[in-house]
C-alpha cells in the first residue's frame, strides 16, 4: 500500500487513501468513497451550515461523530454543525423532516431508499451525502451516495465512517498528533459492536483494531454499546442525550462511568435500567407459530422499544426444525400502528419448504425477501403497508405499519401450510395448550443473566 507524500496539497481527497482497504470495492466502491471524501472536503472549506442526521443506535451516532470530528480536523467551525433526530416514530424520509436551510446535510446510518431529495426545499442548494449500509436499490434524487451494501463483506456504518474519513486526517489546518486517529477507531469499534457484536471476529477487510482494545477492552466498549442504546428505547426516545453523553465524553472509560459528573452520562444509566426492568415484564409472553413453521411470534404492548431486544433474545435460543425467523410484534408503541422486529433464529434448522437465500452469510435466511413474500399473498396488502415495511438488512428486519395491516400479514403467515401437515396438527396442540414446557426460555434467560 503506497503511503500519502507529506509534500500533497492540503484539501483534496489522497488519490491513494492511507489505511484504505487494497479491495477497490470495500468498504464501498472506490467511485462513491472519492466522491463522498470531495463531499466533505469541500463541506469544510465552505464554511456553511451543515446538518447531521444520525441514526439513533449506537452505529448510527459513532459514524456521525466519526464525521463530525473530522469535519471539524478540516476546519469547519462547531457553530456550523448541527445534528438533528427525528420524533419517535417517524423518519427522516418522513414530508415534515424535509424542510432545513442547511447547505450541507449528511445522513449515517439511516436506511436508503429512493424518492425526492432528502432534504431541502431545494435541491439546487442543498447538498446532500448518504453514509450507509442497509440493503437499498434506490437513493434520494441528487444524493451523494457511498453505500457498503454491495461489498461483502457488508461493513457497519461506522466502519464505513471511519475508512471514510481516516484518509482525511492527513488534511486539515492541523496535523492530528495521533488523538483523533485513536478516538475515530473506539468510534467505529464501539458503533461495529453494537451491530455485530461483541464477538465479532475483526478479521481482513475490516480493520485491524488490536490496539484498541488492548487499551480499552472489548468489556468497556460493549458496556458503551448498551448505554449508548437505551435512551432511544425509552418511551422519552431521547436519543440526543445519547449522542451529547458521546460527544461530551473524552474516552470510553468515561462514557461508562457511573459516578460520572455528567448528566448525560448519569442519564445513560437511568435509561438502561428502565428498559431492563421493561423487558422482563414483557418476557413472559409465549411465541406462537406461523402455519408453516418458519416463523415465531412474540405479541407485547410496550411505549418501549424494547420487541427487537426480546427478538434478538428468543432468536438466540427458540428451537424449531423449520423455524427460521423470530417475530416481536409491539402493539403499543406508536397509538394504532405496530411496530415490529424480526431477526434469523440461531438454533434449528430453519431450512425447510424454502429455498433459503444468501444474505451476508451463506446460506442465511433473507427476511426482507421473506415478509415481502408472504404479503405478496394478498392483493395490495404490501403497497398497504408503505416504505416502512422490511426495511433494514437481509438477517434484521421489521417494519412501522398500521395495526390492521399488519393483522392481515400475521393471517397469511399463520394459515401458511406448504403441505405440511404434520407440523400443522403440532401446533393446533400448541395452540390448544398441549405444548410442552420449553426450558430454553427468555424468561430463563432473564433469571440466569
Amino acid at each position: 500500500m503506497r503511503a500519502r507524500s507529506s509534500a500533497a496539497p492540503k484539501n483534496k481527497a489522497p488519490e491513494s487513501p492511507v489505511g484504505a482497504s487494497p479491495r477497490d470495492d470495500w468498504p464501498a466502491p472506490e467511485t462513491q468513497m472519492s466522491a463522498a471524501r470531495a463531499f466533505l472536503i469541500e463541506c469544510a472549506a465552505s464554511d456553511s451550515t451543515t446538518l447531521l442526521l444520525p441514526d439513533k443506535d449506537a452505529d448510527g451516532l459513532t459514524s456521525g461523530l466519526i464525521v463530525y470530528l473530522t469535519l471539524l480536523h478540516l476546519g469547519l467551525a462547531p457553530s456550523r454543525i448541527s445534528a438533528h433526530f427525528p420524533d419517535k416514530g417517524t423518519t427522516i424520509h418522513a414530508p415534515h423532516e424535509r424542510a432545513t436551510n442547511a447547505r450541507y446535510v449528511i445522513a449515517t446510518d439511516q436506511g436508503s431508499r429512493g424518492g425526492p431529495p432528502l432534504l431541502g426545499v431545494n435541491s439546487a442548494t442543498t447538498k446532500t451525502l448518504v453514509i450507509d449500509h442497509h440493503w437499498s436499490t434506490a437513493f434520494p434524487e441528487g444524493a451523494v451516495v457511498c453505500s457498503a451494501a454491495r461489498s461483502p463483506p457488508v461493513a457497519t456504518s461506522s466502519t464505513l465512517a471511519y475508512e471514510l474519513c481516516l484518509p482525511l486526517l492527513e488534511n486539515g489546518p492541523e496535523k492530528d498528533d495521533g488523538a483523533l486517529r485513536e478516538r475515530l477507531a473506539y468510534l467505529c469499534a464501539i458503533g461495529t459492536m453494537g451491530d455485530l457484536g461483541a464477538g465479532f471476529r475483526w478479521e481482513p477487510p475490516f480493520p485491524d483494531m488490536r490496539t484498541c482494545f488492548k487499551r480499552w477492552t472489548k468489556k468497556v466498549l460493549g458496556e458503551a454499546v448498551a448505554l449508548l442504546n437505551a435512551p432511544r428505547r425509552t418511551p422519552e426516545y431521547d436519543v440526543p442525550t445519547a449522542w451529547r453523553a458521546l460527544l461530551g465524553s473524552s474516552s470510553p472509560r468515561a462514557l461508562v462511568d457511573a459516578s460520572s459528573s455528567n448528566p448525560d452520562v448519569r442519564r445513560l444509566f437511568a435509561a438502561r435500567a428502565s428498559i431492563t426492568a421493561e423487558v422482563k415484564r414483557c418476557a413472559h409472553n409465549p411465541p406462537v407459530f406461523s402455519g408453516d413453521g418458519r416463523v415465531a411470534l412474540v405479541r407485547i404492548s410496550s411505549a418501549a422499544q424494547v420487541h427487537p431486544l426480546i427478538a434478538t433474545r428468543w432468536a438466540s435460543s427458540l428451537k424449531g426444525a423449520r423455524l427460521a425467523i423470530v417475530m416481536c410484534a409491539n402493539s403499543g408503541y406508536l397509538p394504532g400502528m405496530t411496530n415490529f422486529a424480526c431477526r434469523v433464529a440461531r438454533v434449528g434448522g430453519g431450512n425447510l419448504g424454502m429455498k433459503r437465500k444468501t444474505g451476508d452469510e451463506e446460506g442465511g435466511t433473507d427476511i426482507i425477501e421473506t415478509l415481502k413474500d408472504y404479503a405478496g399473498r394478498v392483493s395490495g396488502l404490501t403497497e398497504a403497508m408503505g416504505d416502512d415495511f422490511a426495511r433494514g438488512h437481509k438477517q434484521a428486519s421489521g417494519g412501522i405499519v398500521r395495526t390492521e395491516d399488519f393483522e392481515k400479514l400475521w393471517d397469511v403467515m399463520s394459515n401458511a401450510n406448504q403441505g405440511n401437515e404434520e407440523f400443522a396438527a403440532k401446533r393446533r396442540k400448541v395452540d390448544g395448550k398441549a405444548m410442552p414446557v420449553q426450558k430454553n426460555t427468555l424468561e430463563g434467560w432473564l433469571k440466569k443473566s
